[in-house]
């Protein structure tokens, strides 16, 4: 069964250089509380290593579908084990008073079956947890930024 995820937060920055922190996934491990180690395996492709349940480490690999400059990612990816499957896209709406909209649109797919009921330990509360990944996002950004005076 799919599920879908949509969450949106406001940023302080411009477009570009949200945008620009946001496609080095290597900076994923600064602000994603589970993510252990991105490594860029190619133009489009990545290679994912995630904290997983019991202390395992789930992998996967990510391709990018769709790379629009300081608009929008999408992205496909699958684990090694080809059970989990998923997609989605993050966009970035320049707003007023140097601000930048994140929107991230996420599916996945878990296999059933006792392998899905472990699996799915894994994305436990979802939408808290990217809510949590983008609020520390947000703190990462913002963080960067060097005051004025």
């Amino acid at each position: 069964m799919t599920q879908q995820i949509v969450k949106t937060i406001n940023v302080k920055g411009d477009v570009s250089t949200i945008y620009q922190l946001w496609a080095n996934f290597e900076n994923f491990p600064y602000f994603m509380k589970y993510v252990r180690h991105v490594r860029k395996t190619g133009a489009k492709t990545s290679h994912w290593e995630v904290a997983g349940p019991l202390g395992l480490t789930v992998e996967w690999n990510a391709e990018m579908t769709r790379l629009e400059q300081d608009k929008r990612i999408a992205w496909n990816s699958k684990d090694m084990d080809g059970t989990i499957t998923t997609s989605g896209q993050v966009t970035f709406n320049e707003l007023p008073q140097d601000e930048t909209e994140i929107t991230v649109t996420m599916q996945y797919q878990l296999p059933g079956g006792k392998l899905g009921e472990a699996v799915a330990q894994l994305f436990s509360n979802p939408e808290g947890r990217l809510m949590e990944d983008l609020r520390n996002f947000k703190s990462f950004v913002e963080g960067m930024r060097t005051p004025v005076g």
